[in-house]
This record gives C-alpha cells, sequence and structure tokens, in this order.
C-alpha cells in the first residue's frame, strides 16, 4: 500500500508505526523509535543508508541519530543516523522527511531483526548468581572492592501472539518517566526496555546528569515523603554520587549544582535519584556532554568501583556477555540537542524468546538473598507487560 502525502499526515499513529516498522524489516533496515520521558512525544528513525560505528561518541558533531552502545567501554558503538526521521506528538505526525525519500509498502509479516544465541553462554541461575553476590561480599569486606554490580539473565518464550508494538506501548503507559525505546537492526537484533536512568543531557547550554541508585518496592499507595530507605541503600546511592564528582574533578569542573537526593518512581519499584546540572556556557565548557559520557560509562551504578577492578572481575565471573544490556542508548544531536540514557529495564528478542535482564548493586552491608529478590523484583515489572 503507497501512502500518499495526505495520508501520512493523517494516519494514526499506531498504524503509522506499524506500516513503517514492518516496511523496515521486510527491506532489512535498521531502526528506531523512542518515547520522549515526561512527554507524549515519539520518534521513529529509519537508517536507509545502514549503521556507523565509531570508538568515542562526539555528542557536538555527530550525525543526528540514535546511539547504541554496548556495555563494555573498548567496544564500538553504533550510531542509527536519522536517515528518516518521524515525529508524533500527542498521536499527531508533526515532522517528516519528504515524501519522495520513502515509499512505504505494506507487509503483514511478523518477523524482527533477531541474532543467534551465542553458544558459549552459561545463563546464571538461582545458586550461581547467589554464589555470586556472596563472593562479592566477600571482596568488598576483604577491601578489594567499594561496590560490585553483578547482573544475570532470565529467558521466557515468546508467544505467537506476542505484538512488539502493543507492548512498547504498554511500557510508554506504565513508564511516563523513562525513556522507553525500541532498537533493531541485523547487527544488533531487536532489544526495547523502559529506562529511567539519565547518563548525559544536552539542551542548549545546560548539561544534566543523575546518579540514581538503590531499590525498593513501590505500590501507588505508598507516601514517597516517608519512604525508609536502609543504610544499605542509602550508601549505594552515595557511591555513584561521589563517582559523578569524582568525574567532574578530572576536568577540574567546580561550578556545578546538585539537587537530592529524592526518591523517584520507576515502574514498580523506587529508587534514590540526584541531579546534577551544569551550565555549559558559563563554565566555557562546550564540549562538556563528549567528554563526561567517555568518563561517566559505565558508572558505578552499573559496574561497581573501582571500574577497571570491577570490569575485570564481572567479565569473569558474570557467566555471560551482557552485550547492550547496562551500556547506553538514546537520540544525540538531533535538532542540537542530545538525551543518553543507561539501557537498564530492558530487553532483547529472538525468534522463539525473550531474555529478560537485571543487576543489583552490592556494598558491604548486601544479603544475598535480597539482592536475588531485587534482580525478580525488576525482572517482574517487565515480565507482567510481557503477559499482558
Amino acid at each position: 500500500m503507497d501512502l500518499s502525502a495526505v495520508q501520512i499526515k493523517e494516519i494514526k499513529e499506531r498504524s503509522f508505526f506499524h506500516l513503517a516498522i514492518q516496511d523496515a524489516l521486510s527491506q532489512g533496515f535498521p531502526f528506531s523509535l523512542w518515547k520522549t520521558p515526561g512527554q507524549n512525544e515519539k520518534h521513529l528513525i529509519i537508517s536507509q543508508q545502514g549503521l556507523s560505528h565509531v570508538d568515542e561518541v562526539n555528542l557536538e558533531d555527530s550525525t543526528p541519530g540514535f546511539v547504541f552502545a554496548p556495555f563494555l567501554p573498548e567496544e564500538k558503538k553504533i550510531l542509527f543516523p536519522a536517515d528518516l526521521l518521524f515525529r508524533f506528538v500527542d498521536g499527531v505526525l508533526i515532522e517528516a522527511p519528504p515524501q519522495d525519500s520513502y515509499n512505504f509498502n505494506h507487509s503483514d509479516e511478523q518477523h524482527i531483526h533477531s541474532v543467534n544465541v551465542r553458544k558459549s553462554e552459561n545463563l546464571t541461575g538461582l545458586a550461581d548468581f547467589k554464589n555470586l553476590v556472596a563472593l562479592s561480599v566477600k571482596k568488598i569486606e576483604a577491601g578489594e572492592f567499594e561496590k560490585i554490580v553483578p547482573s544475570r539473565v532470565k529467558d521466557i518464550s515468546l508467544d505467537k501472539g506476542f505484538d512488539l508494538l502493543n507492548t512498547f506501548e504498554l511500557l510508554c503507559e506504565n513508564h511516563p518517566h523513562a525513556l522507553v525505546s525500541l532498537v533493531s537492526s541485523s547487527e544488533t537484533g531487536t532489544w526495547m526496555g523502559a529506562t529511567p536512568e539519565l547518563l548525559v543531557s544536552v539542551t542548549g547550554s545546560k548539561f544534566r546528569t543523575v546518579a540514581l541508585a538503590g531499590t525498593l518496592p513501590y505500590s501507588p499507595d505508598m507516601n514517597l515523603k516517608s519512604v525508609a530507605w536502609t543504610q544499605k541503600e542509602i550508601e549505594e546511592q552515595a557511591l555513584v554520587c561521589r563517582y559523578i564528582i569524582s568525574c567532574f574533578k578530572k576536568i577540574r569542573l567546580r561550578e556545578y549544582d546538585e539537587h537530592g537526593p529524592k526518591t523517584t518512581v520507576a515502574g514498580n519499584v523506587m529508587h534514590l535519584k540526584t541531579d546534577y546540572e551544569v551550565d555549559m556556557q558559563a563554565t566555557n565548557f562546550p564540549q562538556l556532554g563528549s567528554v563526561m559520557l567517555k568518563l561517566l560509562h559505565p558508572t558505578s551504578a552499573v559496574c561497581g568501583m573501582p571500574l577497571e577492578k570491577t570490569l575485570s572481575f564481572l567479565k569473569e565471573k558474570e557467566g555471560y556477555e551482557r552485550q547492550f544490556y547496562s551500556g547506553y542508548l538514546g537520540p544525540i544531536n538531533i535538532k542540537k540537542e542530545s538525551h543518553v540514557f543507561v539501557n537498564l529495564r530492558c530487553m532483547q528478542l529472538f525468534s522463539d524468546k525473550i531474555r529478560l535482564y537485571a543487576g543489583a548493586g552490592v556494598t558491604a552491608d548486601s544479603i544475598v538473598e535480597m539482592e536475588w529478590n531485587e534482580t525478580e523484583m525488576k525482572m517482574s515489572n517487565l515480565q507482567k507487560i510481557i503477559n499482558q
């Protein structure tokens, strides 16, 4: 079905995304779909010319697009160039490329970009994960580490009736203040998630980042002002704050605003959050976004401290490759704005199953059973949506 310019403007958001994504999949084009946190604004990028790969992301001079970076900092970062960019606000298409640059054809195919499961993986079950947490606590008590963030995965069957866009919409409804994303290519496979953790934001002359850590269950009847955080969660979040400030010190940046910590909700869980802001014009530091992106990733909220030792420990002990889980993703240099988030609360789609990812911050005060329960709680948030 070919659509005229008038039809494109009048088509409903859901129908448009279905048509555009099925067409992209049928032609093998990479695409990225996301919802802006706190707003009913959705963007779709279709990368007709394929993906770009860079060693480091330059937010200021990058081609406009959507970045998708793996957990391991030494690996290439992937950019989905904005060859075609569509923007919906409150369900209305308000931005689109010239009509002659694309021609969507209707397809009822329901395939997705999928990659092969890596055979060398030793997926971490209950006993293995508890042993890893116990070992982490022991290492921290011995003074080798301050914090370690072990992670695990859970595979669930992909139901034949699974609807990609319906799941995306449910994530948007249940996580209004998260970056909700659907990222897909033949190289990366297909990933979806709703992450609450901002890594780097650049809007005009304003730079922002956050320290987000500590996890407790949340229910709608709770009063956020009276949440009782334990010493373990408070210290876990304070470590992330200290990590961010240490990055500022490395570049001799002293002029920043700090707000928090405060309790924030992300689906069925709560976290402690501290906001940091910098006026890049006042500090004469226009490249701050790119510099901090390199310094911050991976933060102690997803890896641990000290960074290099923790990375080495996790590579050896976790038993699987995180790939893009706890990497980062988000729109960059679109209308000269960039909003990059840590890839948390995410899942990877295969042809016959869905893989859920979650981690837990381990400190000297950690209790093994509670860290397992934390990963289960984070995964259940996604699993409930998948099963709807």
